[in-house]
């Protein structure tokens, strides 16, 4: 686990994810509104999160709807503008994320200073998409080739809207991510908010035990200590919203009450290993 305990100094972190509206030239972009109303709302959750004390920050263009496996030049460029905005008031390590282009990923994570980034590296999906096969070995490289091999490397090897092609389980593909290169593997529910199947992270981390396993959706006050209970750590979205509802801002009441209860998971798993 030396990666999560590289990057953000606690067991068991939380990431939180800070959902970008959407992007110039996407069919929800508010062209009324522009880039300084994406600004206003990536600044409100930022602060309200971190005040919450989240262990990290995920930016994402999640309302980028529909996804595209190969996203438009404008998509980065926006995101690293409005990052580059709000650097300077981040205090937490944070990572990034563009759905779902591993590649655009990697460039982004390369011009904004990010510690890791999330995407889909490895597999063949069929999907709401349409066929997927995301250009992972290629964003290695890529990520060699812009001197950013400090980026680490957190694979979706259940990704939603998706299934493997092949039927392939869960332990094939944590297997296979784990010996390309992951640093950390990311299990998934079928969408956004759809919680992860506790079954599939300890799957992962039984056949991947060295590399770190995350909860990747539908975390909740409801559900938080059973997936903490498995998982190494959690990256949240849904869960830190006005009403839990995905496109509304974050509730700082949502986020302090949801991060009370993973500080007190974390408190008993560190009193526990200290018995033992």
């Amino acid at each position: 686990m030396d990666i999560l305990q590289r990057l953000f100094s606690v067991p068991k972190p939380v990431i939180a994810m800070v959902h970008f509206p959407a992007l110039p030239g996407r069919p929800a972009y508010d062209a009324q509104g522009g880039l300084d109303a994406i600004l206003a709302r990536v600044r409100h959750d930022l602060h309200a999160l971190q005040d919450a004390g989240v262990d990290g920050l995920l930016f994402c263009n999640e309302k980028d709807l529909p996804y595209s496996f190969e996203v438009a030049a404008e998509i980065p460029a926006a995101m690293a503008y409005i990052i580059g905005r709000v650097r300077d008031e981040v205090n937490v390590p944070f990572g990034v994320n563009i759905l779902w282009d591993p590649l655009a990923t990697v460039r982004l994570a390369a011009a904004t200073g990010s510690s890791f980034v999330r995407e889909v590296f490895t597999g063949t999906y069929e999907s709401d998409m349409g066929l997927w096969s995301p250009k992972g070995s290629e964003a290695f490289l890529l990520r060699r080739q812009l001197d950013c091999q400090h980026v680490a490397i957190f694979n979706n090897i259940t990704p939603e809207f998706a299934h493997s092609l092949t039927g392939r389980s869960v332990a094939e593909r944590a297997k296979v991510a784990a010996f390309f290169g992951a640093d950390a593997l990311l299990i998934s529910g079928q969408m956004a908010g759809a919680s992860a199947n506790p079954a599939f992270i300890r799957e992962a981390k039984e056949a991947a035990p060295t590399v770190p396993v995350l909860a990747n959706t539908g975390v909740s006050e409801a559900n938080i200590d059973t997936l903490l209970s498995v998982a190494d750590g959690a990256i949240v979205g849904t869960s830190f919203k006005l009403d839990g509802y995905i496109w509304n801002p974050v509730d700082p009441e949502r986020a302090q009450r949801l991060m009370e209860k993973a500080r007190a998971i974390r408190a008993r798993s560190e009193d526990q290993y200290e018995r033992e």
